[in-house]
């Protein structure tokens, strides 16, 4: 288990019930989740995308940009010798975890070409624990522990099948043992500690490339009742956002989203994640993918938002190197809700967003920013 602060190593280039997240009903996401996919024409879409992406090149500099990126992130970790187990193509509510063993002298196309691509609903609930405000970085690990997981996400129009630059990225999801910074609720860890709506642990964004491709580093997420293993992706439209002076981006209050959506993991890489360190603490209940409602829903309409990954050591405390191709309407800007702001004075709950979104304001009156 690695307990992180900092790394300085690069980066590479993607609803719970009642009872864990008061106001926000697993149900209910659920049916918005449904209507929205029933508007969008995913069948076809990232096929037809990967395919142009490739005659473009787009495909080839992706390989190379993600191989490097694994070597490099490898080196500084010290980490030598064979690897690794990548995700194969196995049917996606079942195991990924292919028998091919990855060492320096493999082919990268062979690992990184044709990676999954999902296809985020449109107007879809941001889900639990949206908190505006939060800072551009790279690193979200803070003080938590965790096994590392390195993310490259790279962003595509569903118009143009270009890569998107240029959008700000928002990306947030619980610890290892289910709990989410920023918010302080019912079942969210520790009710009795207030001092968590000042907590920006594993919360953060990062601004595409000219590549589209935004690049995290975390801890693997945890899990929480009612929900499998997952995290919230949101993207802010290009033209709409500007940087503060204090390192976070405009619309506090106004906050927006060309697209909201959730990103998912392999069910044998989750259980062997959850046997590790503090995740075996985590007395909640674990959600299997085949058990999520609205994982399923996706997988009905022939979306793959599973990450594409490999392991960096042949433990996987030793960190996971993982990748992801996220079709998105970039043109689309939609008014999001947040269950909290982060200010300059800490964190501001919205008492009137029901800790998923919809309705409410700024706290007090407070202007726009």
């Amino acid at each position: 288990m690695v307990h992180f602060s900092s790394l300085a190593a690069g980066l590479a280039g993607l609803a719970t019930i009642v009872s864990a997240h008061p106001g926000h009903d697993v149900k209910a996401e659920a049916a918005e989740r449904r209507a929205a996919l029933n508007n969008l024409h995913t069948r076809g879409l990232s096929a037809q995308c990967a395919t142009q992406l490739k005659a473009r090149g787009v495909e080839a500099a992706s390989v190379a940009r993600r191989d490097a990126m694994l070597q490099k992130v490898r080196k500084a970790r010290g980490l030598t010798g064979p690897v690794l187990k990548a995700r194969d193509t196995a049917p996606l509510n079942e195991s990924h975890l292919s028998d091919l063993a990855v060492d320096l002298n493999t082919d990268p196309s062979e690992l990184f070409a044709s990676g999954g691509t999902c296809v985020l609903a449109e107007d879809v609930t941001q889900g639990p624990y949206y908190v505006s405000g939060e800072l551009i970085r790279k690193d979200l690990t803070e003080d938590q522990e965790g096994v590392p997981l390195y993310l490259d996400i790279q962003l595509v129009d569903s118009t143009t099948c270009e890569p998107v630059p240029d959008v700000y990225l928002d990306f947030w999801h619980c610890n290892s043992t289910g709990v989410y910074s920023g918010v302080n609720a019912n079942g969210n860890g520790n009710t009795a500690d207030t001092s968590n709506i000042d907590s920006t642990f594993l919360r953060g964004l990062q601004k595409t490339d000219t590549e589209g491709v935004a690049e995290f580093l975390t801890t693997f997420p945890g899990h929480y009742t009612g929900r499998a293993t997952h995290i919230h992706v949101l993207s802010h439209p290009a033209n709409e956002t500007t940087v503060n002076s204090n390192n976070t981006i405009s619309g506090l209050y106004t906050s927006t989203s060309s697209h909201v959506g959730q990103i998912f993991f392999d069910q044998d890489l989750i259980s062997t994640v959850e046997e590790t360190g503090v995740y075996a603490t985590n007395t909640q209940e674990l959600t299997l993918n085949s058990e999520d409602s609205i994982l399923l829903q996706e997988l009905e309409d022939d979306i793959d938002p599973f990450v594409e990954y490999v392991l960096l050591g042949e433990d996987v405390s030793d960190g996971i190197f993982s990748w992801i191709t996220v079709v998105i309407d970039s043109s689309k800007s939609s008014s999001v809700t947040p269950a909290a702001y982060y200010t300059a004075d800490g964190g501001v709950e919205n008492e009137d967003a029901g800790m998923g979104g919809g309705g409410g304001g700024p706290p007090g009156g407070a202007p726009p920013s």
